[in-house]
């Protein structure tokens, strides 16, 4: 499976997920630049953490016009995993590609710390390593990660077991139901706002988020079994 990491002026996570992807999961991977057109040779697409843009108007509100923001749509329409961590949730929100938005901390101060998750929905493309309702250990580092939404889109959000991470225990930032990471209605797109790629090894202090990794290329392979 070949993964692409988008690098926006401002990404400073990217060689963490370029590094949890080659060295820790052992897949192919390559760093794409914010104004490439097409992304038809990847499998899989990465938006990592950051300050694109250095996070001026919003967090996200000048990526999501990157010229390598039509490309990313394509891939979702098609069904390609998409991953947005921290500021690439903020970019997947700001283009449309997940609903709600996110506001500043509660605390109105930047938290970076670990965080215990519960595993909401452990039956999608991206949990089904986890168990349900499984309890994981992933950081934060982010200044905007109250996620919001209006009461129709918590309610669409609960119904389509669309809401994959919770916080549990402390909420660090306010987010609303406790919301940690959501997907998308066809399953595809998830973002959010923990780093699963700087828990991918003990030494980290957690290995728990390498199994999201592994559960895209679990679903990837499943998907490209060639049959006799």
């Amino acid at each position: 499976m070949k993964f692409a990491v988008i690098v926006f002026p401002g990404s400073n996570c990217d060689v963490d997920m370029y590094h949890a992807i080659k060295d820790e999961l052992g897949e192919e991977v390559e760093y794409v630049w914010h104004d490439a057109d097409h992304l038809d040779e990847f499998d899989g697409i990465l938006l990592p953490g950051g300050f694109s843009y250095g996070d001026y108007l919003r967090s996200g509100a000048i990526a999501r016009f990157s010229n390598v923001m039509k490309a990313i749509q394509q891939a979702a329409e098609a069904g390609k995993p998409i991953l947005g961590v921290c500021n690439g949730f903020q970019i997947l929100l700001e283009a449309g590609l997940l609903p709600g938005a996110m506001r500043r901390n509660h605390s109105l101060k930047f938290m970076c710390r670990p965080v215990e998750l519960r595993v909401e929905n452990h039956e999608t493309m991206f949990t089904s390593m986890y168990e349900k309702d499984e309890m994981i250990t992933i950081p934060i580092a982010h200044g905007e990660g109250n996620y919001y939404c209006d009461e129709e889109t918590l309610k669409q959000l609960i119904d389509n077991r669309q809401i994959v991470f919770r916080y549990h225990g402390e909420n660090p930032n306010g987010s609303l139901a406790d919301i940690a990471g959501i997907i998308n209605e066809k399953g595809n797109v998830l973002g959010m706002m923990p780093h699963p790629e700087r828990a991918v090894d003990e030494l980290l202090g957690s290995a728990d988020g390498l199994k999201l990794f592994q559960s895209i290329v679990k679903y990837w392979r499943e998907a490209h079994v060639v049959t006799s």
